[in-house]
């Protein structure tokens, strides 16, 4: 009986991609036929609403301090997904079954105080309601998929959500800073969750050398390669998987037209043709086959 996979999306520091990767990933998830519930669990910086342009009657705050049941919380958008499908892939359509479904955390910051407070109260009560969570997303839904988006570096609700997930996907550019976070993640935090059977994988954002102009997106799969100054990236790559012990899972490039826009969206629904969404399909056959 096929079993529901849960991957958290994290980084040692904001500004690496993860929720756009997450946010497309859920919503080609679906259109490819499965259930998948994504949850927006950057509980100090929330921003998945800006991708779907819905709020909840109730959000994930409210769950997770007990006063809110899981209903109440999760936003059915499978509706736009199909709304983008029909209008922008031209015979495309969602397959049958697929269905989104979005957990919202609240931007307001008296919300987060309260969930700062209650962390401090009881921090092994706080962790089984993120245990309820998982278990009632599965049990009421049937999910194929749990996509989480989490706080970046090593905070209390990032540990929770990490510690919930079958496979751990820290995403990363390829910058110093973000090279010696990713060392500190993987000795300190990862090493812990591994032990008792969590998977954890690389993942490369923002790789320098593809520069494509926007026209030619358009049915050709042909992407050119220029060579950069920062050398080798996959030499890189396979350095930091030797120090972490972690497998690259992935190695997207920077599209200069996705992350200099002024508007978040789902370029893989909005853009089926466009390399980046290739790469997020690819991500996605290697989740099928490694997580």
């Amino acid at each position: 009986m096929p079993t529901t996979k849960c991957v958290a999306f994290h980084s040692y520091k904001g500004g690496t991609g993860k929720t756009t990767i997450a946010a497309n990933c859920a919503a080609l998830l679906a259109k490819k036929g499965f259930k998948v519930a994504l949850l927006d669990l950057d509980v100090y910086a929330p921003s998945l609403y800006t991708y779907f342009g819905s709020e909840p009657r109730k959000w994930l705050n409210d769950y997770l301090l007990g006063d809110a049941a899981v209903e109440d919380v999760m936003t059915d958008v499978t509706e736009t997904v199909r709304e983008y499908t029909r209008k922008y892939d031209a015979g495309g359509r969602v397959q049958d079954g697929g269905r989104l479904w979005l957990g919202f955390c609240s931007m307001r910051k008296e919300e987060v105080y309260k969930l700062d407070s209650s962390t401090a109260e009881s921090s092994k009560s706080q962790l089984r309601r993120f245990i309820l969570l998982r278990e009632q997303l599965i049990s009421n839904y049937d999910l194929d998929y749990i996509i989480i988006d989490t706080s970046p570096g090593i905070r209390y609700w990032s540990i929770n959500a990490l510690a919930v997930a079958d496979a751990l996907f820290l995403t990363l550019k390829m910058g110093d800073i973000d090279i010696e976070g990713t060392n500190k993640l993987a000795s300190e935090i990862y090493s812990s969750l591994t032990k008792y059977g969590t998977r954890s994988f690389l993942l490369l954002n923002r790789v320098a050398g593809y520069c494509v102009p926007e026209a030619h997106f358009a049915g050709s799969d042909d992407v050119r390669m220029a060579v950069t100054e920062e050398g080798d990236s996959a030499d890189i790559a396979g350095v930091l998987a030797g120090k972490t012990g972690m497998e690259v899972i992935s190695s997207i490039p920077c599209y200069c037209d996705i992350q200099f826009s002024r508007k978040e969206f789902l370029t893989a629904l909005v853009q089926p043709g466009h390399p980046f969404t290739k790469q997020v399909e690819r991500l996605i056959e290697a989740v099928q086959i490694k997580v």
